[in-house]
């Protein structure tokens, strides 16, 4: 494989990880010349007793000169651009100076959101919204994930739902970079084993894409190869064993490397469907990308099946790798993929959707009725993941991969229309 002769890596968050990493956020917020932060989070990382650990790490901190300035704890699971402007009202209100997110990626990307709003000014974000809108640098921001998944703590991007339109908007600038990562293995003990799990395949989804796609390079390759290796071998034993914090600090260490990945070479077809589902059906992010991950593998293997190869020695490892014949590796990869999703499935007692008919809302209804799959491939026709994505993609593939998913069925690549994108190497 010839690798590509240009391509930009960044990432300039600092990564501060360990079981008590926590202790670290008041001299980092210090060094920073800030003093007075507002915490974002929800009422679920609330009522764990999590953000009474972080604040206690933060005043026990030696020397500390830090007090928390406000907390805001009722970010809703899928946030939207009133709860920014709600957030950023009080923020202004208590004169906070920073931002610590603790949270999923529903928090850290409304904390995002949020900075945006009262570092620039105004209380619309519509005006910042695509691709390198935010063009200046946003107040200090320390980011600390409760789950091992969004990646959303060393990434440059946000995704925020405009719940009026059903739409999700991108947010896309090196300046929404948190200053500062603290991964705590703490941070996810409370996490419930179906949310281990989904949160785990999202990272899973993000490092398989950044290595597969379009705009990959050898820096971010390393991010995801080493990513999906984390998750293959601690995912399942995490969700059957809550209280191993060593596998719990390895699926942390692997949501912030695929978000370093993804975050560089970006993301493909699983993403686009991905977004739209949760735009049209309110479908939590980390349930659709484990589920759409092996169609989007399996409809880009005329593209790149060699790379999807490659991802099995991280999946299965050397000795699985060695003894499956080359021509074979790629679907091999795809079968560990499902194969993982199907354990999962059962050691979270069927809560971990393995096809869309299985998603239930809290009322125990179908979240995705078959009479939506139309609905979700228009509005994925207008998501920008489209373009890093190696095969090109349009409505009625989209359908056909739709279609599949909803049922569980193998997608038959043959039957891919073959567009004229391709990979390039």
């Amino acid at each position: 494989m010839i690798l590509p002769g240009y391509y930009e890596y960044c990432c300039r968050v600092k990564t501060v990880a360990g079981h008590r990493a926590l202790e670290k956020i008041s001299p980092e917020l210090a060094r920073m010349n800030a003093k007075k932060p507002m915490v974002i989070t929800d009422k679920g990382v609330a009522g764990a007793g999590l953000i009474k650990l972080v604040t206690s790490a933060i005043k026990s901190a030696r020397g500390a000169k830090v007090s928390v300035g406000a907390v805001y704890d009722n970010v809703p699971p899928d946030s939207d651009l009133k709860m920014v402007q709600e957030v950023a009202k009080l923020y202004r209100a208590k004169n906070c100076d920073s931002i610590i997110a603790v949270g999923g990626g529903s928090v850290l990307d409304t904390a995002k959101g949020v900075n945006i709003l009262v570092s620039l000014g105004g209380d619309s974000l519509m005006r910042y919204a695509g691709a390198g809108a935010v063009k200046k640098k946003l107040r200090p921001m320390i980011a600390v994930p409760t789950t091992s998944g969004t990646g959303s703590e060393t990434t440059l991007v946000a995704v925020i739902a405009d719940h009026e339109r059903s739409v999700k908007l991108p947010f896309v600038s090196y300046f929404l970079l948190p200053d500062v990562a603290v991964l705590d293995s703490r941070m996810t003990k409370t996490l419930p084993p179906a949310l281990t799990a989904s949160t785990g395949m999202d990272a899973m989804t993000h490092a398989c894409e950044a290595y597969t796609c379009m705009a990959k390079n050898p820096v971010s390759d390393s991010n995801a190869m080493e990513a999906i290796r984390l998750i293959a071998e601690n995912i399942l034993n995490v969700v059957k064993k809550p209280n191993d914090m060593e596998g719990r600090l390895a699926l942390a260490n692997a949501s912030a490397l695929a978000g370093m990945a993804f975050s560089n070479s970006m993301v493909g077809m699983v993403h686009m469907l991905g977004h739209a589902t949760g735009g049209a059906c309110g479908v939590p992010h980390g349930t659709c990308m484990s589920i759409y991950l092996p169609y989007g593998l399996e409809y880009n293997l005329h593209r790149n099946g060699h790379l999807t190869a490659e991802l099995l020695l991280p999946l299965a490892g050397p000795e699985v790798y060695a003894a499956t014949p080359k021509a074979e590796r790629a679907h091999k990869a795809i079968a560990v993929i499902r194969k993982l999703n199907e354990d999962l499935h059962h050691a979270t007692g069927g809560r971990h959707a393995r096809f869309l008919k299985e998603i239930m809302g809290r009322d125990g209804k179908q979240m995705v009725p078959k009479e939506k799959l139309a609905a979700i491939a228009n509005t994925a026709m207008g998501d920008a993941s489209q373009f890093y994505n190696p095969e090109d993609v349009d409505y009625n593939d989209a359908m056909m991969v739709l279609e599949h998913a909803y049922e569980g069925t193998h997608l038959d690549n043959k039957k891919v229309r073959k567009g004229g994108k391709g990979m390039k190497f």
